[in-house]
């Protein structure tokens, strides 16, 4: 029923990266279970002691501005957000079903953690292709060197020796010696 209930690449599409984390926007959670933003912004007030700072924060004056300027211009969709919102971490997503007690709610948040998870395992697939990607150019960045070495050489021209400028005799240099001057002694 989840799988009927909300494709997975809306979710995906939901999630931000806000301080290094990956996050859910209170506006998105709230569309995703069917309820206002209000009614959720409420629910998380109220049950405050269950959503400590690494499950929900709230945006603070600079990021908001940062996330708000992503929309360029106010729709109705966006409702002209005047206020931060709720940033929820997966954690937090999890806390939410026990907060919103429905049975959508529920199957939406799993639909919402599976996404989570997904996400998850991309990033793993990422990283260890990315630490692969370094070995092997680490591996052939020695090999590769020496022909890029080889090449730079035969690129170059030959350095012949420069013509010097001027008149130049190719016979062997004349031995001048003094003439001593005999002097008369009379």
């Amino acid at each position: 029923m989840t799988a009927d209930l909300i494709p997975p690449e809306r979710i995906q599409q939901s999630i931000y990266l806000i301080r290094d984390q990956k996050v859910m926007i209170d506006r998105d959670l709230a569309s995703l279970y069917g309820i206002p933003t209000k009614a959720l912004k409420q629910a998380v007030r109220r049950n405050r002691e269950r959503f400590p700072d690494d499950f929900m924060f709230v945006l603070d004056a600079k990021e908001f501005q940062i996330w708000r300027s992503q929309f360029v211009t106010s729709t109705a969709d966006r409702k002209g957000l005047r206020y931060a919102p709720m940033a929820f971490t997966e954690h937090g997503v999890a806390m939410l079903s026990s907060v919103l007690n429905s049975t959508r709610a529920i199957q939406v948040n799993i639909a919402i953690i599976r996404a989570f998870i997904r996400l998850r395992r991309l990033l793993a697939d990422h990283t260890d292709l990315s630490r692969k990607l370094n070995d092997l150019e680490k591996k052939y960045d020695q090999q590769f060197a020496v022909v890029f070495d080889a090449i730079k050489q035969l690129m170059e021209p030959a350095k012949t020796p420069r013509k010097r400028i001027g008149f130049h005799v190719k016979e062997p240099r004349a031995q001048y010696s003094r003439r001593e001057k005999i002097r008369d002694v009379r």
